[in-house]
């Protein structure tokens, strides 16, 4: 079975075309984040920016294939911070509505960041959860309500069995580098964090590489998603 044929049977991916845009303007940023890109340098998208971001407004689940450095992070970030931001939770100890699950500390801090600079013109609230680290100050930030939760895996599903934290209210879900996720052995703390979801979500899976593992993989979540090819 070829990879493309798994791709149509499992009714994961849709060819759609974009129109290619030449500034953020284009793909509907809105105000605080245009803001925030131009205090950052950015003035033109990425290609995997200009193709992901309007599917990912639209509501669609994403299957990204794109390398470490071609600007991913922002092509999920910032549309889900536009409409987390467009409809803002009033409660001040709320559960996070965004999950993005990373294999390495250093990419989880990396992301954690990101959202740190496009985010800074409006107030949700963020943090970074990952292991090697004593969990007492992460436990205390996750206690104050956050809106979205960057984790490793391992570290999350701990805190989760102790009770320190809830998926119930996830609406995003971003998967990043789901290659290198299974080549670290996480498939199965995966496979846990997407039973604890609820059902009604979008979901967005990024990878260098699309091996058959990573089709199965994106198969059993994904919802009719927009393949993105960048790669």
């Amino acid at each position: 079975m070829s990879f493309t044929y798994f791709i149509k049977r499992k009714k994961i991916s849709r060819k759609i075309k974009v129109l290619k845009n030449t500034r953020f303007e284009d793909l509907n940023i809105k105000a605080p984040f245009l803001k925030a890109l131009t205090d950052e340098g950015y003035i033109t998208p990425t290609p995997i920016q200009n193709e992901t971001i309007p599917f990912v407004l639209q509501g669609l689940d994403v299957m990204g294939m794109a390398q470490t450095g071609t600007g991913k992070t922002a092509a999920f970030t910032l549309p889900i911070l536009q409409k987390l931001n467009a409809n803002q939770s009033v409660e001040k100890a709320r559960d996070p509505r965004a999950l993005i699950l990373a294999p390495t500390r250093e990419l989880a801090i990396q992301i954690n960041d990101s959202i740190r600079n496009y985010g800074k013109y409006i107030a949700l609230k963020h943090t970074v959860i990952f292991g090697g680290v004593k969990q007492g100050p992460q436990v205390k930030l996750l206690g104050k309500g956050m809106d979205i939760i960057v984790a490793t895996p391992g570290r999350l599903l701990d805190l989760i069995n102790q009770g320190f934290c809830s998926l119930n209210k996830i609406e995003f879900f971003v998967l990043d580098e789901a290659d290198r996720m299974l080549d670290m052995g996480f498939i199965n703390d995966i496979k846990k964090v997407l039973k604890l979801l609820p059902n009604r979500r979008q979901n967005l899976l990024f990878s260098a590489t699309m091996p058959k593992s990573i089709a199965t993989l994106a198969g059993s979540f994904l919802n009719n998603a927009v393949m993105v090819d960048v790669s």
